[in-house]
């Protein structure tokens, strides 16, 4: 598709109307987009509730992919995911089909011109959007037990980690900080925290710096001025980003891009807001300063800063929507699609107090993932998870029973606790036990041995609902140590 006018090519985007407050926001920013010139050709697709309550566990329309994958970019309204099971977040269907590892979301004050105790900050959030928690996988083990599997793989936090230094390289800014729990988790947030440093140390010009993820939001949500750029593991991107963009003055306002190497979507990061849909009184400031993002993506600067400076313009002249009208500092109070009107109105101006926005594409080369060096594998011992009600000791005495010659019990936990050998009579307990077998001898076992065991628990009756296996890689342990190990 082409202009008419100038016969240059008119890039194709998908959008999606969504649900509640969505085609309200979407046609707002929709009205601003076409007024500002921008050479866009729009392909809409369904995503959302109706398609979910079609029978779509995924909540997208099958013909979507088509329309998604022949133009690789899409802004999408918020959508409502029907409660109970048997249903998909499609936000993570999305992330995870189309490959789009970062969640980019730019999050600054407005001082004075909306209300905020933090008049200075500028953050952006550069979040992990495949791995973590939000794979998904959880089982219900036992009646009291059930888990969730948090994986963390050496190259989706790589490239993520290489994307947010390749940002702030390509905006000028300064600092990058890496949040994670690995004081806890050593072996997940530990190689997320260890692949920053690897890759930080391609980058002297920025400053870097890591805290635990508990004292990082703390300090986010006291003195956001100390952050720049924020590159986070999954979940806990998920909650920063949310307490940067409340702390700012409305989540309301927060853009967010997912990019990946072919395809990008951009959508505001707030909800759906049913109880508010169909009034005109939402504020479609998120979904068009995500539109924005995407028209930078998409090398389209010219009509990308047009749109901002008006924003802030209209921002600056008082002209606001409910969620941030104050009898102090607005001047109309205004509904969605005359808030869009207003910034229309203002295109070609630029804010007086705020500062102007000046745009150079967003679209970086992804970066190279670097192989690791190989290294060898061996299998050292196996944990076999045991559901019952039973004492620690009495479940001790029919595993060793059972146990083959090239294993050995070594210990017990219940809740990651251990409760035998020498296990305290205060500990609570659940019917979720972690029982660990290893070489005997520190021997190196094959999985036959593994077999073997299962086998001979299976003929002592024993309920064993899982297992992991323990293995060394060049010599340094592959798991979590118990107690006394």
């Amino acid at each position: 598709m082409s202009d008419d006018r100038t016969n240059t090519p008119r890039p194709a985007i998908a959008i999606a109307r969504g649900d509640g407050i969505g085609p309200e926001i979407m046609d707002a920013t929709l009205a601003v987009l076409q007024a500002s010139k921008a050479p866009l050709h729009f392909r809409e697709i369904e995503l959302g509730e109706a398609v979910y309550l079609r029978g779509h566990s995924a909540g997208v329309a099958p013909e979507a992919w088509d329309v998604l994958r022949e133009t690789g970019v899409l802004l999408k309204a918020p959508i409502t995911t029907p409660q109970g099971g048997g249903v998909k977040s499609l936000n993570v269907t999305l992330r995870k089909t189309l490959g789009l590892y970062a969640n980019i979301r730019p999050v600054r004050s407005y001082h004075p011109f909306v209300e905020t105790r933090h008049p200075n900050m500028d953050v952006v959030v550069v979040r992990e959007n495949e791995e973590d928690v939000y794979a998904g996988i959880e089982h219900r083990q036992t009646e009291d037990v059930v888990q969730c599997l948090k994986l963390i793989s050496r190259p989706g936090s790589e490239r993520l980690i290489r994307y947010a230094f390749e940002y702030a390289r390509h905006h000028g800014r300064k600092k990058i900080t890496c949040l994670t729990k690995d004081n806890i988790m050593k072996m997940t947030d530990g190689l997320f925290h260890r692949l920053y440093d690897e890759v930080g140390a391609e980058y002297p010009e920025i400053e870097q710096n890591h805290l635990i993820v508990d004292i990082g939001m703390a300090r986010m949500a006291d003195i956001p001025e100390m952050f720049s750029v924020v590159v986070v593991p999954n979940l806990y991107g998920d909650i920063v980003s949310d307490i940067v963009a409340e702390i700012s003055g409305s989540v309301g306002l927060a853009p967010s891009a997912n990019i990946g190497r072919n395809f990008a979507m951009f959508e505001a990061i707030h909800g759906s807001a049913p109880d508010i849909a169909g009034q005109q009184i939402a504020n479609p400031s998120g979904l068009l300063l995500s539109a924005v993002t995407m028209l930078s993506h998409l090398g389209l600067n010219e009509p990308a800063e047009r749109i901002h400076n008006a924003w802030l313009k209209t921002i600056e002249d008082g002209q606001h929507t409910a969620d941030l009208y104050t009898s102090s500092r607005s001047r109309a109070k205004l509904g969605t699609m005359a808030f869009a009107e207003a910034v229309i109105e203002r295109l070609g101006q630029v804010p007086d107090r705020l500062r102007p926005q000046r745009y150079k594409s967003d679209r970086m080369t992804p970066p190279e993932i670097r192989p690791p060096a190989p290294t060898t594998k061996a299998l050292v011992g196996v944990d076999v998870f045991v559901a019952g009600r039973m004492p620690a000791d009495d479940l001790a005495a029919t595993l060793e029973a059972h146990q083959p010659d090239s294993l050995t019990l070594l210990m017990i936990t219940n809740r990651g606790v251990k409760v035998w050998p020498e296990g305290h009579p205060e500990t609570f307990c659940t019917d979720h036990w972690r029982c660990r077998f290893m070489g005997k001898d520190g021997a190196e076992i094959s999985h036959r041995d593994v077999v073997t065991l299962l086998d001979r628990l299976a003929g002592g009756n024993v309920d064993f609902i899982k297992t992991e296996h323990l293995y060394t890689f060049d010599g340094q342990p592959g798991y979590s140590l118990g107690q006394g190990q």
